[in-house]
Formats: structure tokens, C-alpha cells, sequence
């Protein structure tokens, strides 16, 4: 399957809304797991259908409800109306190729964004979307498969480090999206070395295996561009956001994270005009290595072309060639072609050209 771009041929003629899933099965079931809280009560369980949810949705504690593997339409069907969510809102979370990106609703946000694993093994970077929903109560993530970077949120929640036990949706959704963004600054720090790198390699042996080196990173870099940009446009427009669900409390915090955003798409920004010049720099390297090999068959050739026409004079068939029946003709045509040779190559090494 494309990488930078899912085929959609399953949705294709469908009325906006449908309910289709596009991508690749990654968990073989779908699972539901829900944290509920308030400052002072924790509880922490996993479901195994959607009717089970009860109440949730108005209660008066914070619900996070996490929802691994999208294949199942029918749950996230049923989620849906449940929350009452959106039909586009829904069409969206089940395309995994779906662009980063913010919705505003009348009593919820809608963000799209795409997690990331750097394995150093394949210098690959793999990737996983994510979407969230932020009610006035609750909050549903939906993911590809357990491959998230919120354990650390469920760690603060579970022993009440710092301000998310006494706080809304919205301090929490600012936390999620803190670990996803925090994640994206760890994924291009490691690649970000692997480009750094490649410099001193370039500048060593510049051999065929570093064009491919380059060209494999490079493709890396962009694939994290296509989604990082578009996710620091969503960062940027959240905090603007003007929603009865954002609160003032919250509002810091958010310009906080979309400085972090900002940064992680400079840093990407940055390795890529990196790695192009890398590639300037090979081809540089790779033309002055043929320029200094030209100048030296250059010379040996201008070296040679009035060797070749002294031996080509004396090389000819006329009966009556003065030098020819001289005792030591041998010796002086041998001494004229070392002190004209010789003679070159110090003209020339003196003008440095060699």
C-alpha cells in the first residue's frame, strides 16, 4: 500500500458520510478501554461491546475512551451515535490516509493527526493515525492498533501528577496532544542524526552506497513533512479556536504547543534543505574527482603528443635518415624523449596545474 497517498476505490461514488474503511487491518480485533475520573475516584476498565459504555457520555467526570483498530465499522458506528459524532467525522477517522487536520462542531472538536515510530534497523519511520474527539465531558481516541505514545498521560492520570485529575476535556486533550507532538520532536531528533551523519561520510568516501543513503533519508524526511505541516496548521488554528470547551485555564498551554509544533516542522525543514545540499555536495565531489582525473590524463596525453611525433619521425622507412646509421643514435633519441617528457612535467607542476 502507497505510503504518501491511500487509494480510495472503495469509496469511490459513496455519498459523503459513508462509512467505509480504508487501510490495512493492523490488531485482529477491535478493543475499547476507558479511563473515567474526577479528582477524587479513578476507574480504569476494558469493554467488550459498545452498550456497555452506559452513561458515560453525561456523566459528570471525564471519560477518556480509547478505541485500537478501526476495521470494525459497525463499533465505530455505534460510538457514533452514541456521542452523537458527525457522519463526516466519522468517514474520517476510518480513512487512515486522511490528512491531519481540525474540526469545530457545535459540542465537540474533531482533530486528525498521525503518530509516528522511528526503527533504526530499516531507518524506515511507520506511522499511525489518530483521531480524537473532545466533548464537554469526555474524550475518544481512535487508533490503528496499540502503538501510541499516551502512557505517560495514563501514568499522570492514574497517580494524579499535576493538574489533570482537577481539570476538564480540554486540559486533557492538550495533553494527548503534547505527547503526540513530543513524539514527533523524539522521531526527528533520531533522524535527524542519521542525517548529520551522512555529512562526515559525504565528505570521507563518497561512494555509490552514500547516493542511496541520502535518497532513503530524504524520502523518510518527506513522508514526516506530509503530515507534520499540516498538523502544525491544525496546532495553530486550535489555539485560536474560539469553543465553548476551551477555556481560558487552557488557552496557554495550547500557544505553548503550538510553538512545540512549530519547532518540530522548522527542525524537519531544516534536515531537508540538509539533505539537498548533501547531494549538491556528492555530485560536487564526484565532479571535481573526474576534473582531477581528466587534468592528469590531460597532462600525460599533452606529455606524450610530441613523444609520439619524435617517435614517429624516427619511425619512418626513408633509406637516408642521417641519424640512423650514427653509433649512438639509440641512446640520444632516448635522452630527447626523457628531457622533453621531463621537461613537461616540471612546467607543468610549476604552474600548478598537477
Amino acid at each position: 500500500m502507497a505510503r504518501f497517498f491511500r487509494k480510495r476505490a472503495e469509496a469511490r461514488g459513496q455519498v459523503p458520510g459513508s462509512l467505509i474503511f480504508i487501510g490495512r487491518q493492523k490488531v485482529e480485533r477491535t478493543s475499547i478501554k476507558v479511563i473515567d475520573y474526577n479528582a477524587e475516584n479513578l476507574n480504569e476498565f476494558e469493554l467488550t461491546g459498545v452498550d456497555q459504555l452506559g452513561d458515560l457520555a453525561t456523566s459528570s467526570s471525564v471519560t477518556w475512551i480509547n478505541i485500537y483498530g478501526l476495521h470494525d465499522v459497525e463499533i465505530i458506528r455505534s460510538i457514533g451515535a452514541r456521542f452523537n459524532i458527525h457522519p463526516l467525522a466519522l468517514e474520517d477517522v476510518l480513512n487512515t490516509g486522511q490528512r491531519p487536520k481540525i474540526e469545530e462542531y457545535d459540542d465537540s472538536i474533531f482533530l486528525v493527526l498521525k503518530m509516528f515510530r522511528y526503527d533504526p534497523a530499516d531507518g524506515i519511520v511507520h506511522a499511525e493515525q489518530m483521531s480524537l474527539i473532545v466533548g464537554s465531558n469526555y474524550i475518544i481516541t481512535f487508533q490503528e492498533q496499540p502503538m501510541d505514545v499516551f502512557e505517560a498521560v495514563r501514568d499522570r492520570i492514574r497517580k494524579k501528577k499535576g493538574r489533570i485529575r482537577t481539570v476538564g476535556t480540554d486540559y486533557l486533550a492538550y495533553a494527548l496532544l503534547d505527547s503526540v507532538v513530543e513524539n514527533y520532536i523524539d522521531v526527528i531528533e533520531r533522524l535527524g542524526e542519521r542525517v548529520e551523519d551522512l555529512d562526515g561520510e559525504i565528505l570521507e568516501d563518497p561512494d555509490r552506497e552514500i547516493i542511496t543513503k541520502i535518497s532513503h533519508t530524504k524520502r523518510e524526511v518527506n513522508y514526516l513533512r506530509k503530515s507534520v505541516r499540516p498538523a502544525r496548521d491544525a496546532m495553530l488554528l486550535l489555539a485560536k479556536l474560539d469553543h465553548e470547551i476551551l477555556t481560558e485555564q487552557v488557552r496557554p498551554f495550547l500557544k505553548d504547543l503550538q510553538d512545540l509544533v512549530t519547532h518540530a516542522a522548522e527542525a524537519i525543514e531544516n534536515y531537508r534543505e540538509m539533505l539537498s545540499d548533501q547531494l549538491n555536495v556528492y555530485h560536487s565531489t564526484l565532479s571535481n574527482r573526474m576534473n582531477d582525473v581528466m587534468k592528469v590524463l590531460t597532462i600525460f596525453a599533452a606529455i606524450f603528443i610530441p613523444l609520439t611525433f619524435i617517435a614517429g619521425i624516427y619511425g619512418t622507412n626513408f633509406e637516408y635518415f642521417p641519424e640512423l646509421h650514427y653509433r649512438y643514435s639509440y641512446f640520444i633519441f632516448w635522452g630527447v624523449l626523457v628531457a622533453v617528457g621531463g621537461g613537461m612535467l616540471i612546467y607543468f607542476k610549476k604552474k600548478g596545474w598537477f
